[in-house]
């Protein structure tokens, strides 16, 4: 799916997603990924399943306001436990589907919000 994408100087937007990708301006990035306002990384879980405690607590280094999770065409909801240190340190863990949280992303950052956006795809 294309998204609208309205250029913001210096920041990330995502302009388009499918089954297993993700577009961020205009690089295309397949597979599980980290992305913030200013930078884009590779996440270590190689699917849903694989989620752990420490992927979701080496997130807290960006210091985000919230945390959106992105899980394919389906949202899945992660166990409590996994995302632990984020409630323990009052930083929401917003779960959807990847489309909302490639809009929802645009938004925040557009916002000046402190926001990091997770996708795994399943």
């Amino acid at each position: 799916m294309k998204l609208q994408h309205t250029a913001v100087e210096n920041l990330n937007q995502f302009s388009g997603y499918g089954d297993d990708f993700v577009r961020v301006n205009t690089e295309q990035h397949q597979g599980n990924v980290l992305v913030t306002a200013s930078e884009v990384h590779v996440w270590r879980p190689l699917g849903f399943d694989d989620l752990t405690e420490a992927d979701f607590s080496a997130v807290l280094a960006y210091k985000p306001e919230v945390i959106l999770l992105g899980t394919g065409k389906t949202i899945r909801f992660p166990h409590p436990q996994l995302y632990s240190a984020l409630a323990a340190a009052h930083i929401g863990l917003d779960v959807m589907d990847t489309g909302a949280l490639c809009r929802t992303f645009n938004i925040l950052t557009s916002e000046n919000r402190k926001v990091v956006a997770l996708i795994v795809h399943n």
